[in-house]
């Protein structure tokens, strides 16, 4: 089976310039794009209040924050992936606080095959969190034909004086012998009657 693959848009949280140029050139715009950085916390929330990004990276400590807060909340939205890079005396205590709630991290330093080995983690969470997306909207989307068909049945006993099994009867046929969903038929019933 083929791979699809996927492009990927990434956060950098880093007022480090080394780090900042050594990760961009492990992110090519073939993979990942865009790649925004930003320097701090404060430009990190303004960023993700207008973009959702499926990779956020947290160089931590950052110059008006050291992070923490803004990684928790970036993974709890949907979608994205969040990385917290720490320094080793903060490493445990940041990690306990952090990974229960999404977060993966590293201990800095960090080697240029490590950063390879965590977008390569990211990438995995990324598609699995993109496979329950999908479930999530077929389960709406089946609620909401439910709902449908519902309304239409209690419209079908009012109007027509039909009892639930009739009504229900009714709008199955009419789909298959419309070759029509029976959300379609549903919601013609819904027309005419209401």
């Amino acid at each position: 089976m083929i791979r699809e693959e996927r492009i990927y848009s990434v956060l950098i949280v880093s007022a480090a310039d080394n780090f900042n140029s050594a990760v961009a050139g492990q992110l090519p715009e073939s993979h990942y794009s865009p790649v925004t950085f930003v320097r701090g916390v404060s430009a990190a929330r303004r960023e993700f209040i207008e973009k959702t990004y499926d990779f956020v990276i947290v160089n931590s400590p950052l110059p008006d924050d050291p992070g923490t807060r803004f990684a928790v909340d970036a993974a709890g939205t949907e979608g994205s992936v969040v990385l917290m890079l720490l320094r080793p005396e903060f490493y445990g205590e940041v990690r306990e606080k952090v990974a229960p709630r999404g977060v993966f991290t590293l201990e800095k330093p960090l080697s240029r095959s490590m950063l390879s080995t965590a977008l390569d983690w990211m990438a995995s969470a990324r598609e699995r969190l993109r496979g329950l997306e999908k479930k999530k909207l077929s389960v709406e989307e089946k609620m909401e034909e439910i709902r449908t068909v519902n309304r239409a049945k209690w419209l079908l006993i009012s109007h027509l004086m039909m009892d639930e099994p009739q009504a229900h009867r009714y709008i199955e046929k009419q789909a298959m012998d419309r070759c029509v969903t029976r959300k379609q038929v549903a919601e013609e019933i819904i027309n005419t009657y209401s």
